[in-house]
Parts: structure tokens; sequence; C-alpha cells
């Protein structure tokens, strides 16, 4: 059993079915073997392969006496159990909400995480028998003649601990065997938790058409987190001024926060200054600021612009719009059966001419995820700026800019939990610094006669005007956030549903994927035989179920592969394997005609 097979689903409904009436479903216990694989393959050194036999005979000792009544010599010693095995049999557990689960099957569980109690987080079992565990065993006394009478024969598993102890077998008395659910601080790095990431998203606790809400268009935009939702309330209730220009307290508030979300992309990005970044109502104004500034300065009659078949509209139109007024001339980068950038081809168009690169990192139609590195590294070695829409990347992955060393970079704030109408450039400095300013107007200006005006640096001389000052710290809320749950844990969560969910997909008869590359993210698109793709997504949304269809501002692409328009659900970290077990079936029934 791998962690690649944690589905918490199992566990969530029989722990719901145990609180809500107190018997509920039957619960499987294989469900707690695959948590435990899951949480313990995240602590150092751990190659966890847990399950349950149904062979083992679980079995719970006790005595009529307290064994601690007894002298050492006189205690029954029943066999010791393997190392790294707890049996369970019959023991009441008591949960946070007053349920309980009263019957666990044993066999092979060195203590397990129970994940998304009501309002709890994580929990380790305690007051159980517990054979030494390496790694994480617990430390009592050799002796049960020793144990203290107030917990006679009990320990408790100990999820930190690093030195090794052989515990002997121990037999508790029916007295003192309660066992409970004991929260600890936090999970291991790398374990994570769909459901309790859920419950930061208010938006998702309802229903549509009698349904509860399934949301797969976060491609389109994500939902917000509370933590975004409060930080936009706290601003407008005790923050709200202009920016930069008054000498007042709610001024100094206002632009502190708003420059503090600036530092918190760069941190983000691993941008080297603060003065790198520039806020922009989001990626396609960016790309439109890249083009009608540094475009109209370094881009003329015959030279090229290359992008590539996997493109949104917003990096193309804005490319057509300049080659049509400068006679520069657009080339595309082609790609192959499976949504993939042909490297060899990209290399083949450059030359002496081309002037600029401009390639998104993860396609928004096909999920397909670019090979942006060696992108840069080509683009460089022919002496060629290149420019990364990370629109569709910056949620799912991390994405380091020096690391790249890509020239521009550019996103969206509410395709990563923050509000709409907020994005940023990233910029080289030198590049930045050489560029003319785009708009003119207040704030980006540092002197101004009828004769001549003198601009401000980078990055203020690109913010002409008041800002979206709120939404910027939103933004910086939002990527704080991620930061919290972390861009790898994120990844792999991610990454496991796209799988689970391909699998599921692949299974419908006349259902065919369009975007089949090695590497994706993020996105499925797809096409169901004898439907339109539109009448699809409708269909979905009365199972409650949100996705996109349509063409995704991205014909070209879908025209490669011969098609108009397809249905997309896209994923987030609060999505679940039950959201996608939701979406296969409706589609199943959609198919079907029911």
């Amino acid at each position: 059993m791998t962690t690649s097979e944690f589905n918490p689903s199992g566990l969530k409904r029989a722990l719901d079915g145990r609180n809500q009436s107190g018997s509920g479903a039957p619960f499987d216990p294989a469900d707690l073997a695959r948590a435990a694989n899951a949480f313990f393959s995240a602590l150092p050194g751990q190659e966890p392969d847990l399950e349950l036999s149904p062979n083992i005979q679980p079995q719970v000792l006790s005595a009529a006496e307290p064994v601690s009544a007894a002298p050492a010599s006189q205690v029954p010693t029943p066999e010791v159990p393997e190392v790294g095995t707890l049996y369970l049999e019959e023991l009441p557990l008591s949960l946070p909400d007053g349920g309980s689960i009263t019957s666990l099957q044993g066999g092979n569980l060195p203590g397990f995480a129970l994940p998304s109690l009501p309002g709890q987080g994580f929990y380790f079992l305690d007051g159980l028998q517990a054979p030494a565990v390496p790694a994480v065993a617990p430390t009592i006394p050799a002796s049960s003649a020793n144990i203290p009478s107030a917990v006679p024969g009990l320990a408790s598993v100990d999820p930190i601990a690093t030195t090794p102890v052989q515990t002997p077998a121990l037999i508790p008395t029916a007295d003192f065997y309660q066992p409970q659910l004991v929260p600890i601080t936090g999970a291991p790095a790398g374990f994570f938790d769909p459901y309790t990431v859920r419950k930061d998203f208010p938006i998702l606790n309802q229903q549509v058409h009698g349904r509860p809400l399934v949301w797969l268009d976060n491609a389109a935009t994500t939902q917000k987190p509370q933590a975004v939702i409060d930080r936009l309330s706290r601003f407008y209730e005790t923050e709200n001024s202009n920016i930069h220009r008054a000498a007042h307290a709610l001024a100094a508030r206002a632009t502190d926060a708003y420059e503090g979300a600036r530092e918190k992309v760069r941190t983000f990005l691993n941008a080297p200054s603060s003065s790198n970044i520039v806020f922009t109502r989001g990626t396609t104004e960016a790309i439109n600021l890249v083009a009608q500034s540094w475009g109209r300065k370094n881009i003329g009659a015959g030279d090229e612009i290359v992008v590539s078949w996997l493109e949104h509209h917003a990096n193309i139109v804005p490319w057509q719009q300049l080659a049509s007024e400068t006679g520069a001339r657009l080339r595309v980068i082609p790609v192959d059966d499976r949504g993939q950038i042909i490297l060899e081809e990209y290399e083949r168009l450059l030359g002496p001419r081309t002037k600029l690169v401009s390639v998104t990192q993860v396609s928004n139609a096909l999920g397909t995820v670019t090979p942006v590195q060696e992108l840069i590294a080509i683009a460089h070695r022919h002496g060629i700026r290149i420019l990364i829409d990370g629109a569709q990347s910056v949620s799912h992955m991390p994405v380091d800019v020096q690391a790249l060393d890509c020239d521009f970079l550019v996103f969206s704030g509410h395709k990563i939990f923050a509000p709409t109408g907020i994005g940023a450039l990233y910029g080289k400095q030198e590049l930045l610094d050489a560029m003319p300013p785009w708009q003119g107007g207040g704030n980006m200006i540092a002197d101004v006669t009828f004769e001549r005006t003198v601009y401000q640096g980078a990055p203020n001389k690109f913010e002409a005007g008041t800002g979206n000052i709120a939404d910027a710290v939103g933004l910086g809320e939002a990527l704080d956030y991620v930061q919290r749950l972390g861009r790898e844990a994120i990844s792999r969560h991610e990454h496991d549903l796209i799988v689970y969910a391909t699998d599921g997909l692949t299974q419908i008869p006349g259902l065919r994927t369009i975007g089949t590359a090695a590497e994706k993210a993020g996105v499925i698109s797809f096409v169901l035989e004898g439907l339109r793709s539109e009448d699809v997504g409708s269909a979905l949304d009365k199972h409650g179920i949100a996705v996109r269809s349509g063409h995704h501002c991205a014909q070209p692409i879908l025209r490669r592969f011969g098609v108009e328009a397809t249905v997309r659900p896209s994923f987030a970290p609060y999505n679940t394997r039950e959201d996608i077990d939701a979406l296969v079936q409706a589609v199943q029934a959609i198919k079907s005609g029911r």
C-alpha cells in the first residue's frame, strides 16, 4: 500500500456515520491503515506498509484485578505481539462531539492519525497497549508492576519520539482501559488533509439545485478562504485610505499594507527586490503592459515574436496587435499529439530577428506543464528575452523567478485565492528601468511642469492613478495562506486528484480526453461523444457540479485537436476524491441519458 492510495473519503464517511447515529455504517479499519500510511510516510525514515489482514484475530487482554496489585513475577505474560502492532477490539473511543466508535478490528497500526474530526485537526489514539515502534516508540517503565496506579498498563504513542525502546507486553484492566482521542499540535510536513482545507472556504458550505456544491472551475477562478475575506474586511474597517500622498495615520497604515503586499509577492516568487514587482489588474493587463512598453521600444518591422499553440488569448492578442502596428511577425511553437511543446521545433523558430518569446507555464485548456526551464535557457542562448505566463502555475507549484532566470513573469490573484482585479508583473530590474511608462497620471510622477514630466522609478512609474489597494492587500494574504499550506504539498495532492479523475473518467464509454501530456497540473479537458460540451456543463450544474465548458479563451489549441469546445474540470487544494466521484457518477448518468 502506498500513500498515493490514501483515500480519506471512506474514513470520513465512517466517522460521520458514527458521529450522527452512535452506530452508523460498519467501520472499515482498512481506512485507518491508509490514514496511518499517509501520516507516517511523512515522518523521517519511515517506510510504512500497513495493512489489516482478515486472518488476524485481534484481542484485548484484561484481568479481573488491576495488574499493578500483583507482584511482577506473578503477572501473566502474554505472547509479545510483533513490534509495531496494536490490537484493538470492542473499545469505546470518544469523539470530540460526543459520538463514539465502538468496534475497531485491529492489526499492524503503530499509532494512527484520524484526520478532520470536527473542529480539531489531527489526533492520535492515547491510552492503548503499545509495543515498541521504531522511531515513534512510547517511553514507559520496563515492568508493569512499576506503572502508576492511575494508568496501569497503559502508554501513549508519541509521534515525536526518536529513540526506539523495547516495551513489554502489558495487560490493561477493564476498569482503566479507556482510550481517548487526544489532539496533537500538528501533522508532519507533507501530510495534506483537503477536508481541513475545505473548512477555510465558507462558500463551499452550500447547495446548488439541492445538491452539495462541488467547485471544479478553479482554472477560471478560485474561491476565497476566510483569512482573505477577513483581511479585506479589516482593511476597510481600520485602514482604508489612499496611499503614498498623505501625512495622516490611515494613509500610513494603508501604504504599509499595500507595500507589505508587494513584499509578499516578492517573497512568493523569490524576486531579488520588491521594486521588481508591479501591481496590475491581472495577467492580461500585465502582458499588455510589457507589449505596449517594452515591446514598442524594442520590436519593429521584420522582427519576430514567438508564442506557442498552448496560449490563452491574453498571450496571443496583445502580440498580434503589436505585430500589426509595428510590422513584426508572430511565430508559433508546435505541440505534439499529447499537447506537449516540441523543443526541437521551438529552437528552429529562433533566429536573429526574434526579439521575444512569450509562453505559458501551464496550459489553461489542457493542463500541460511546459518545460519553461529549457525554453528560457534556449531563448537566452540566442540572446532573446522571454516572458512566462504564470496564471495557471503559481497556484499549483513552486515558482522561483531567479532559479528560472525568466525576464518577465505574470500572474492573476483570483486564480490563487485572492480577489479579482489584482495581479502582478515581475520584471528584471534593468528591463523595468529602461521601459517607458505605459499610462500617465498621478502617483507615477516625481515632478510635472507644462514643459516636461519626470517619472518615478519602477515599479511606481507603471502604477498610474489610484490602484486596487484593498485587493493588493488581499493578494498578500492569499499568498500567505498558500505558503502555510505548502506549495509542494498542494502539487502532490492535485497530482493525485488528476490521476484519480483521469482513471475514473476514461472508463466512461464515449469520453475522450483532450491533452494527455506526461506532466499536467490542475486541469482535465474532455469531450463526450454525441453531446455538446456546453450541454454537458449545464447538466453537471444540475448535479451541483461547477465546471467550465466552452473554448476557455484558447481556441487555437482546441482546434489543433479538432474540437471547438471541451468540458474542463479543474482542481484546487480543497477538492477531494469525493468531488471526483461525484463528477464521474454525474458524467456517467448524463452519458446514459439519466
